[in-house]
C-alpha cells in the first residue's frame, strides 16, 4: 500500500508541475483575450456615439434654421 501511496504522489507532482510549467503561457493568452475585449467593447462605444451624434446634430440644425428663419 506504502508504494501505490509513493506512485500516487509522483503522479500528483507530476501533474502540478506540468500545470504550473504552463502557467506564464496561460496568463500570456488571457490578458490577450482581455485586450481583445476590451478594443471590441472600445469600438462598440465609438460606434454607439457615432450613432447618436448624427441625430443631435440634426436638432442643432433644424434649430439654427428656424432661428435664422425668424431673423
Amino acid at each position: 500500500m506504502g508504494f501505490f501511496s509513493f506512485l500516487v504522489l509522483l503522479a500528483i507532482a507530476y501533474l502540478v508541475w506540468r500545470v504550473t510549467d504552463q502557467l506564464p503561457d496561460l496568463i500570456f493568452r488571457l490578458s490577450e483575450i482581455q485586450r481583445d475585449v476590451a478594443e471590441l467593447r472600445r469600438r462598440m462605444n465609438e460606434e454607439q456615439t457615432t450613432a447618436e451624434q448624427p441625430s443631435a446634430s440634426t436638432d442643432a440644425g433644424s434649430k439654427g434654421a428656424a432661428g435664422e428663419s425668424e431673423d
